[in-house]
């Protein structure tokens, strides 16, 4: 495929030095994909750990899975590193052949002993996103005997819970089945951790890509792989600068130090229009921006205050204003644009009526509460926006703002009171949104479900959660559909969210830049494609 292009005008030392200084060049190198991004959220780049937007992007360019959907058809579920695949006739098995002659990174080979530790890995380090596969019915005591190598090329994969056939390859194409090299984690284990503190900030994946370098709110720098199954990439580098504040993005963008800068808001991307070096681009986005309260909260629990959240929050200002082009109205779980996405926006801001469902709760004076968000734009405007509400029903509140090393491990540790925050499907299938906002088996604190927005705002999801697994079992797509519809109603209407908006995926980049494909889910950001 493509290929390589000599380094012209800069050193790559140049360009990892220019993430910090911003000094004033007049190209990124050829050969090199320079995007402009606030990478405050990236906590680690494991995939059996990450969870986060930055994280998963980078995750998909370093690592394969055995099944991927490509950009050429982001709707169509395709073989990674399986080449084909088998159920067994009461679809409680699946085997899978994988592509020979694959390596990894290292040299390795990509065999069927590597695909058994990935999965296995995964479950029994068991982080925040181990929840995805261990839907299947996997534990760290059964993993082992579930997932079996059965030669160097062939994987037997036993499901062990009643689900459909289709949500499990959905769930095996989540960024949490990356597949690793077995032999390069295990070189660098310590004390029995499965590699976990090597492979924070380093990498040992199959991709198009490989980790060269990652300096946490600096700079991530990416470098192509010549063996890549599908041929090494048009770029030999892609370099993803920390840059936090969007008008600082589009000065780069402008000048041509950047190649793409990705969070430029509705203003700066209008005022691109008179630059014909640049163009400002969108893309369908699942990310769902929803305010949260925390059940174990005294004043957030009562179902009056959480009713009147839904009509205090100002949707049609904030979409008019500093969310515009950006953000659409949306008030369900699962994002429009795709099956069995429900559309409907019953709330609309009606401070009478939120402040008569204030009086019913009966609250006590003075009451105070706080917001926490990220530190970046739009949420700071978006918990301002609600604050201003509040304000209104006479509850005072502190906004918070973190980065997402700081918000989010406090999220997952239930330590707030409402928050602004964003969500988005980890796989094509609604099931996974419904898994995160209709589900929680057990809401006791030490079951630490984190990965389930149910248990981190301490919400039993009663009924739901039954609901969630009648329909993750459904194997007729009408009963599902249905069955989702339902769902999606319930959560509407009384539980801990108020969902408000679904993202549009705007950015802005060079006009010499083509192929930069970006796909609905966080994970689907494709650098393999990108030619200049």
């Amino acid at each position: 495929m493509r290929f390589t292009t000599p380094l012209k005008s800069l050193s790559l030392a140049t360009v990892l030095a220019a993430s910090v200084a911003f000094p004033a060049l007049a190209a990124t190198p050829d050969d090199t994909f320079v995007i402009a991004r606030n990478t405050a959220d990236a906590i680690t780049l494991d995939p059996a750990e990450c969870f986060e937007f930055t994280g998963s992007r980078i995750v998909a360019n370093i690592y394969e899975r055995l099944f991927l959907f490509e950009p050429d058809d982001l709707t169509k579920l395709v073989g990674g590193i399986a080449e084909s695949y088998e159920f067994s006739p009461d679809g409680k098995k699946i085997t899978v052949k994988l592509r020979p002659g694959l390596t990894f990174h290292s040299g390795n080979p990509v065999t069927a002993a590597d695909v058994a530790y990935s999965l296995s890995r995964a479950v029994k380090l068991d982080k925040t996103p181990a929840f995805i596969i261990k839907q299947i019915g996997w534990t760290a005591d059964n993993v082992d005997e579930a997932v079996v190598a059965v030669d160097e090329g062939t994987v037997e994969i036993n499901i062990l819970a009643d689900l459909s056939p289709a949500l499990v390859l959905n769930l095996l194409s989540s960024s949490v089945a990356s597949i690793v090299d077995m032999k390069e984690v295990q070189a660098h284990e310590v004390d029995g951790d499965m590699g976990y503190a090597w492979l924070k900030d380093n990498s040992a994946g199959s991709g198009p890509y490989k980790l060269k370098t990652w300096k946490a709110n600096e700079v991530v720098m990416l470098e192509a792989f010549d063996d890549y199954r599908q041929g090494k990439p048009a770029m030999n580098r892609v370099v993803i600068r920390h840059v936090a504040e969007p008008s600082a993005q589009r000065l780069l963008l402008e000048k041509g130090d950047v190649d793409a800068a990705m969070e430029l808001t509705a203003d700066q991307l209008k005022g691109l229009s008179g630059n014909p070096d640049v163009s400002a681009e969108s893309y369908p986005k699942g990310y769902l921006m929803y305010l949260a309260s925390n059940m174990d909260h005294p004043v957030l629990s009562k179902p009056e205050v959480r009713e009147a959240l839904k009509y205090m929050v100002d949707y049609d200002g904030m979409v008019g204003s500093f969310l515009d082009g950006q953000y659409k109205i949306h008030q369900n779980f699962w994002p429009s644009g795709m099956w069995a996405a429900a559309t409907d926006t019953p709330y609309s801001y009606n401070m009478d009526k939120a402040k008569a469902l204030i009086a019913d709760a009966g609250l006590d004076a003075g009451t105070k509460i706080t917001i926490d968000t990220l530190n970046k734009s739009p949420f700071t405007e978006v918990a301002q926006s609600v604050q201003a509400s509040l304000k209104e029903l006479g509850i005072d509140s502190e906004i918070i703002l973190s980065d997402g090393a700081t918000l989010w491990p406090k999220y997952r540790a239930r330590k707030h009171e409402l928050i602004v925050a964003r969500w988005g499907p980890d796989y094509s299938d609604p099931h996974s949104n419904a898994d995160a906002f209709a589900h929680n088996p057990d809401n006791n604190f030490e079951a630490k479900l984190t990965g389930k927005l149910t248990w981190r705002n301490a919400w039993p999801a009663e009924g739901l959660t039954e609901l969630t697994d009648q329909a993750a079992a459904e194997s007729d797509p009408e009963v599902r559909e249905e069955i989702y519809a339902k769902l999606q109603k319930m959560v509407q209407e009384d539980s801990p969210f108020t969902i408000m908006f679904q993202a549009i995926g705007t950015f802005g980049q060079r006009t010499n830049v083509k192929g930069f494909v970006n796909g609905v889910t966080s994970d689907q950001a494709f650098y393999k494609t990108v030619s200049k």
